[in-house]
């Protein structure tokens, strides 16, 4: 009798932990997620240190995942993908390249709005042309830099500059925001016109001077699920992972909003 209630035990503990084993969801991001392999994910430029950080996070709740980054200007990325380029996320600056990805058939969730952003005028630390706004940037001794109006982030600085009613000759126009910000650290331009969150991202490498919100622009940032991805679980395990607390926490401390 004492042999059978012992194999009794045994038998229900088993199909408790079994059933248990069971109800646990996959791919939530715990050590036993279904997710592996590598995840590629391309992200505008302005994203580097924040998605850097989500990566790290993403990696640890996915022990048997690499998160692999391509950065750079959305427009390069969005041309990339719509030429082939194998990826399984693309989180752009804007909605207008991630709209033309996707009508090119390179979507394969509908996108997402994770994050926010606003413009600002990166000058040298101690701003010592006195930037106070947009009009000062007319000033013939200040040497201007902004992003290519095919960037988002150039695109939104022209629409600033417009509403402002100013009129400037840039020194150089760029390819994404980060080399903008890069010319004014390195002292290569007194000013350029950049994200909020890149001014974070520079530390104390350049100051940030705020722009009026009636001549500001809002930037949205979505993601979405590219089709054809190779590896489509750990790309929607990412999106999954951009709407959590963690991340957006991570958003917000790098200086962007959150939705």
């Amino acid at each position: 009798m004492l042999r059978w209630r012992i194999a009794l035990l045994a038998l229900t503990v088993a199909a408790t932990a079994c059933a248990h084993s069971q109800a646990q969801p996959s791919g939530t991001g715990d050590a036993g997620s279904a997710v592996s392999g590598d995840v590629t994910v391309f992200a505008a430029a302005s994203l580097m240190e924040a998605f850097e950080q989500i990566g790290q996070v993403f990696e640890t709740r996915h022990p048997d995942t690499t998160v692999r980054f391509n950065f750079a200007g959305s427009q390069r990325l969005a041309t990339q993908i719509t030429q082939g380029a194998p990826a399984d996320v693309f989180a752009s600056a804007d909605t207008i390249l991630m709209d033309a990805v996707a009508s090119a058939g390179g979507a394969a969730s509908d996108a997402e709005i994770f994050a926010g952003n606003v413009l600002q005028i990166a000058v040298e630390p101690g701003n010592p042309r006195n930037v106070a706004g947009l009009e000062d940037l007319a000033n013939t001794d200040v040497t201007v830099v902004l992003a290519a109006e095919e960037v988002p982030a150039g695109r939104y600085a022209r629409g600033a500059l417009d509403a402002a009613g100013v009129t400037i000759a840039p020194v150089s126009l760029e390819t994404d925001v980060r080399a903008v910000l890069s010319k004014v650290s390195l002292g290569e331009a007194d000013a350029g016109i950049v994200y909020a969150s890149d001014v974070v991202a520079a530390g104390g490498a350049v100051h940030g001077v705020e722009i009026a919100s009636d001549r500001n622009t809002a930037a949205d940032y979505p993601a979405a699920l590219l089709e054809g991805a190779p590896n489509p679980e750990g790309g929607r395990a990412f999106l999954e992972l951009l709407t959590s607390p963690a991340a957006r926490r991570i958003l917000q401390d790098a200086g962007f909003s959150v939705p």
